[in-house]
């Protein structure tokens, strides 16, 4: 045992000789959440019942720096408690990689990036890490960054495929965006930040059996903030254009929030969001319904998911109307957000009749209380008062209780730090 310690003093003593200009440090993500789903994403049938589970991330979080090379690792497993059997000897989803990149800082104001990351920006309408999703969200890019003061700008791009492939391959990549180029810009003039996004994203399909095309979408616009005294208030507007599937694409959206600090612990945000959609007796081809591609979309539009989570793509567009309120306790935080949802765009009954634009209100509540900095327990309820209009977009039966319950604990302790 003794010679077992000298040895690892010894080990770690030229660690510190080697690399005294090395930073190193490793910490963990355990993440179990309980849900409870009754209506969720869709109105639920007289037919269906409600269901529950616990789903859980696991993650270890590497990070090293050494002059001016950064680098990240990110290991995690996302399973449902039941998924694999208590004598498995495989895990059913394994260990995936979240990020893994090296970056490269050519001096201050310029550095690189290469490897699979989290493109996060702004509000993350457009572009974001979906960290509520177990799984998250997170690219294989190359960025390059040049980030004087007050200013910054970012070059993005990606080419995907699904193998090593030898030849051309004769079926299309549908796994994700074929190709992908961003520029993001932002800039600060006093009170107000602003920034500029222009992103170009390529998705290949079968034109005919033998002929693979790549349409490539636009989605262009801007994102403004402001905050001064008790006030905040921002305001995104966004456009898309190109072609998908071999047909046009003309959208738009424009959402804006204003904030005030009623007291030093509760605040008020009065929200807006407008995302076009296509009348439902509009027979042209062109696509007219935005879709934040690779937004956090679980934070907009209400918890329960309804819209633009998985669905709700290409369909009558989206008009809501919310007012958020939060209070900070000590260690407790806690939300209330009532949406009132509507349809911008004609919705017909099943005899072709335009029907009511109301689609329901929706009325989220969620609680947070930190434990310590690294653990915070946190819960919510949401509840879906859906209407007819809804009911033929969606299916299912609004006349039933359709409600969400989660509880989730976060435990996030660094494990350790070397430098």
């Amino acid at each position: 045992m003794k010679s077992l310690k000298i040895i690892g003093l010894s080990f770690l003593g030229m660690m510190s000789l080697s690399s005294y200009a090395q930073e190193f440090d490793a910490s963990l993500q355990l993440r179990p959440r309980y849900e409870y789903r009754n209506g969720f994403k869709s109105l639920i049938k007289d037919s269906e019942d409600a269901t529950s589970f616990v789903s859980q991330r696991s993650r270890l979080i590497l990070n090293f720096k050494q002059d001016k090379l950064k680098t990240k690792l990110s290991l995690q497993n996302i399973r449902t408690w039941g998924d694999a059997a208590t004598t498995t000897t495989a895990d059913k989803n394994g260990v995936a990689v979240f990020e893994a990149w090296a970056q490269y800082d050519f001096d201050t104001n310029w550095s690189a990036r290469l490897g699979r990351q989290v493109l996060s920006y702004d509000n993350q309408r457009i572009l974001g890490e979906i960290d509520w999703a177990q799984q998250g969200q997170s690219h294989d890019a190359a960025v390059i960054s040049f980030h004087p003061k007050n200013n910054q700008l970012d070059l993005g791009f990606a080419l995907n495929a699904n193998a090593e492939n030898v030849v051309a391959p004769t079926t299309a990549y549908t796994t994700n965006y074929k190709s992908l180029q961003y520029a993001w810009y932002h800039t600060q003039f006093s009170k107000v930040n602003m920034s500029l996004l222009f992103m170009n994203t390529g998705y290949e399909f079968a034109k005919t059996i033998t002929d693979l095309k790549v349409d490539y979408k636009q989605t262009f616009g801007t994102y403004l903030s402001y905050k001064e005294n008790k006030w905040d208030t921002n305001l995104g507007l966004y456009g898309q254009a190109g072609k998908s599937n071999s047909n046009k694409v003309n959208a738009f959206y424009a959402g804006a929030n204003i904030g005030y600090a009623l007291t030093g612990n509760l605040k008020a945000t009065l929200g807006y969001e407008f995302l076009s959609g296509k009348d439902q007796n509009d027979t042209s081809i062109d696509y007219k319904s935005f879709t934040p591609l690779f937004g956090t979309n679980h934070g907009f539009n209400g918890f329960m998911d309804y819209f633009y989570v998985g669905n709700h793509q290409n369909s009558v567009g989206l008009s809501d109307v919310f007012l958020k309120l939060n209070l900070t306790q000590n260690k407790w935080q806690f939300s209330l957000t009532p949406h009132l949802f509507s349809a911008p765009n004609t919705v017909l009954d099943a005899s072709n009749a335009k029907m009511d634009p109301y689609l329901g209100t929706e009325i989220d509540f969620t609680a947070g209380y930190a434990l310590q900095k690294d653990i915070v327990a946190s819960a919510g309820y949401s509840q879906m008062f859906g209407s007819s209009t809804l009911e033929r977009l969606k299916g299912g039966n609004a006349g039933n209780t359709n409600n969400w319950v989660w509880m989730m604990v976060s435990f996030s302790p660094k494990l350790f730090t070397f430098k």
